[in-house]
């Protein structure tokens, strides 16, 4: 489900929450040693995201926040941010020959580049 995170909404962040989990306790952040990814190079999405990113002249970058029961990859377009929110048992990831990430849902997919030399990309994605 693709949202938009920009506003304090409390019907938004109930559902996320529901759908998700709630964000990490500071302890189990520490513990895994950070909850969300390094900037992403966001290379190729769904029609309904590449719509969004089409509009703003900056670089399309996004990132991957783990939460309890799910993900929620985050971007920019404009001045709001939005988020595809997945659960762990809707989201399918691939590692193509080429050194670019997919992450596939129900309701849209993104792919992301992950040169060689960008290992922090790689950890995470393990």
């Amino acid at each position: 489900m693709l949202r938009n995170l920009s506003y304090n909404d409390k019907q938004i962040r109930r559902e996320i929450d529901e759908l998700v989990g709630k964000p990490l306790s500071i302890w189990e952040r520490i513990k895994r040693g950070g909850n969300g990814s390094p900037k992403l190079l966001i290379v190729e999405s769904s029609p309904e995201i590449n719509a969004l990113l089409s509009v703003d002249n900056r670089r399309r970058l996004g990132n991957i926040e783990i939460r309890p029961k799910g993900i929620i990859f985050g971007f920019r377009s404009r001045l709001e941010g939005y988020g595809l929110i997945a659960p762990f048992y809707k989201i399918t990831v691939y590692k193509g020959q080429s050194e670019v990430y997919s992450i596939f849902t129900d309701s849209g997919f993104v792919k992301f580049e992950a040169a060689s030399k960008d290992r922090p990309i790689h950890e995470f994605m393990k």
